[in-house]
């Protein structure tokens, strides 16, 4: 029988839970707590680590654990709960959590996916370093806009001009870190042959989806949150939904998606044409050109206009 271990992950403490055995412990959420909690977990053999997703509170526990060449999945904290929910699990402590986790492994049995490499997610930091960037700039450019005090508009414009350095510096870094790998550069290349995917849109598909290339259209389509639930029961059938998945992933093929490609709206044209809804019309050009791009990285080869 599989032994699967779940880990409650807080910013100073990891409550772990050990199934079907049902030992429970803790240990520190530092190199010293992590070293312990690889040798017990190597110990007793563990087939599977799971932990959630905490905002960055599980990095260093899964780097550890994942480095050790123990399995870790991380698992999304709104379908656990919603299995403690299905199973009437309503208590709610740091080591009842370890426990469902756990529990939740064993009944759903995830797919596991290898984890990004180092470099991988340095490159993912980069790229949300410059998001959040953006973010600022258009926010103070925003504010820019409404104020009338001259001091208050040179205080904003010093502050853009600040951050307009820091982007250009992120762009470098982020220059660098790609022509480090010639791997990365010649998919880089690959990605941005398609028209409307610029080198930011890129950066974060390599990042944020490592797997682009390597899963059939229906997989990858899941994994980014571009497929549509159906809902239906009996005759009735209700409108189906996309969700979940990989979100930053489905905001740069949106903006992807509304750019010009003669191809793309083409097929978008002819969506809305046929009656369907503009928002639908576009996370089809949205799921369509995940589909290109996927075809182009799988078979190294850029993009043909038809």
């Amino acid at each position: 029988m599989e032994t699967i271990v779940g880990i409650d992950v807080s910013k100073d403490r990891l409550d772990v839970a050990v199934l079907p055995q049902g030992e429970a412990f803790a240990v520190d959420n530092d190199d010293a707590g992590i070293g312990e909690l690889t040798g017990r977990l190597k110990a007793i053999g563990a087939d599977a680590i799971a932990l959630e997703a905490t905002g960055g509170f599980e990095t260093q526990a899964v780097a550890g654990l994942s480095s050790a060449g123990l399995t870790v999945l991380v698992v999304n904290p709104a379908q656990v709960r919603a299995y403690a929910n299905a199973i009437g699990r309503k208590a709610k402590t740091d080591p009842i959590d370890a426990a469902v986790i756990a529990a939740f492994v064993l009944a759903t049995k995830p797919e596991i996916r290898p984890l990004r490499d180092a470099e991988t997610q340095a490159l993912s930091e980069l790229v949300a370093r410059r998001r959040q960037i953006v973010q600022m700039i258009v926010a103070e450019e925003n504010r820019l806009r409404m104020v009338l005090a001259r001091q208050a508009q040179k205080s904003i414009k010093r502050l853009l001009a600040a951050l307009r350095r820091e982007l250009d510096s992120l762009d470098a870094d982020l220059d660098d870190h790609i022509r480090k790998s010639p791997i990365w550069r010649v998919r880089e290349t690959l990605r941005i042959s398609v028209p409307g995917v610029g080198p930011t849109t890129a950066r974060t598909l390599m990042a944020e989806l490592p797997e682009l290339g390597s899963l059939d259209r229906r997989q990858i389509a899941s994994l980014a949150g571009l497929a549509p639930w159906t809902r239906q029961s009996g005759k009735w059938k209700g409108k189906s939904f996309i969700g979940g998945g990989r979100g930053k992933v489905r905001a740069v093929l949106f903006m992807a998606a509304s750019r010009h490609n003669p191809g793309l709206k083409a097929f978008r044209d002819r969506l809305v044409a046929a009656g369907k809804p503009k928002i639908v019309a576009l996370v089809a050009t949205m799921r369509k050109l995940l589909t290109i791009l996927n075809a182009i990285i799988r078979d190294a080869k850029p993009w043909q206009s038809a």
